[in-house]
């Protein structure tokens, strides 16, 4: 193991506020959408806080597991796996039970174009999920992309603010969460809407995008010119977290990292550690996809992992040639289209 898959490794053991947590927590846990981008790291997290804590309970996890070896990997992690597509009703049927259900199911890129697939798997499906599961409590995976755009001056939207998305994208979302508040109510069911923008990795995510730019000499769209992050671990913790705060109705929580950031910024960041002159072009407009995330930070506290650990890793993945996944988060993305 590399020094640097070392300090990966070291960042993304449970913290004591997560093993306390995870105690309390009564039942098993359900990652439904476990094969995605944060569903492994995820499930192998909340497996490892059950262990520290000296408690019983499964952590189960649950996708088409497209990706090869992503489920023998979560298999060797001690994490029980089922392959079902959660659109078939006989498969959703024969999902077992479980007191906990973290809803990480939804479809984004490549959606312009295949919109009525967006809409099944982003409001059509939480709708079966809930019948299915209302006798749990759900934490429903959302996304900033329902706020409007804001002025860099605003320090984001915070959970208050009436949802405005653009594209079809945003509004399938929107309707995931009103499908997933309207069941809440309906049977009772404990939920919480996670609203997440954007979570990185050393493997993917806006800082990697920008940094990649800066070191193959690619200008850089300054267009959508502040953006917000966290760090992926971080953003795993509140979420299994989060399942202490389902509420009816359903609670909102915007999870983000707390700085508003400079996309030209971040660039000349890695442009001193890279040794190499960014490239810019297009001017930056006043306002931005931006989330306040003070609600989250009051009840989890600040993120773990800051943004210049953040930058310095990534300079140090890329040095290393780590292995990426070409996933582009389309931050830049000003009329919705995916």
């Amino acid at each position: 193991m590399t020094e640097l898959e070392a300090l990966e490794q070291e960042l993304l053991k449970p913290s004591e506020a997560l093993i306390s947590d995870i105690s309390k927590i009564e039942g098993d846990i359900i990652l439904l959408g476990v094969g995605g981008k944060m569903g492994p790291s995820m499930a192998k997290l909340a497996r490892k806080a059950i262990v520290r804590a000296g408690i019983d309970k499964r952590i189960i996890g649950i996708s088409r597991f497209s990706e090869a070896g992503t489920r023998e990997e979560l298999e060797a992690d001690g994490i029980e796996t089922i392959s079902a597509d959660l659109l078939n009703e006989k498969d959703l049927a024969a999902l077992p039970d479980a007191k906990n259900i973290i809803y990480l199911a939804g479809t984004k890129f490549g959606t312009t174009g295949k919109e009525p697939f967006t809409w099944a798997m982003n409001s059509y499906l939480p709708g079966r999920v809930a019948e299915r599961y209302k006798n749990s409590r759900i934490v429903a995976f959302s996304t900033g992309n329902i706020y409007p755009f804001t002025p860099v001056s605003s320090g984001g939207l915070s959970e208050e603010h009436l949802p405005a998305p653009v594209g079809e994208y945003g509004q399938s979302c929107l309707g995931r969460e009103r499908v997933f508040q309207y069941f809440s109510e309906r049977y009772d069911i404990p939920t919480l809407i996670y609203r997440l923008n954007y979570a990185i990795d050393l493997r993917y995510g806006v800082m990697l995008e920008i940094a990649k730019s800066v070191n193959e000499g690619r200008a850089i769209d300054l267009t959508t010119g502040n953006v917000n992050v966290i760090w992926q671990g971080d953003a795993n913790e509140i979420a299994i977290r989060s399942l202490l705060h389902c509420d009816v109705p359903a609670n909102i929580l915007n999870v983000t990292g707390p700085e508003t950031l400079s996309v030209k910024w971040l660039a000349e960041q890695f442009g001193i550690l890279l040794g190499k002159e960014p490239l810019f072009e297009n001017e930056v407009q006043p306002n931005a996809l931006l989330n306040n995330a003070s609600k989250a930070h009051k009840l989890f506290g600040y993120p773990r992992v800051t943004v210049r650990d953040m930058i310095e890793m990534t300079v140090a993945w890329l040095h290393a040639g780590g292995k990426t996944i070409n996933k582009p988060t389309h931050f830049q993305e000003r009329k919705g289209q995916f």
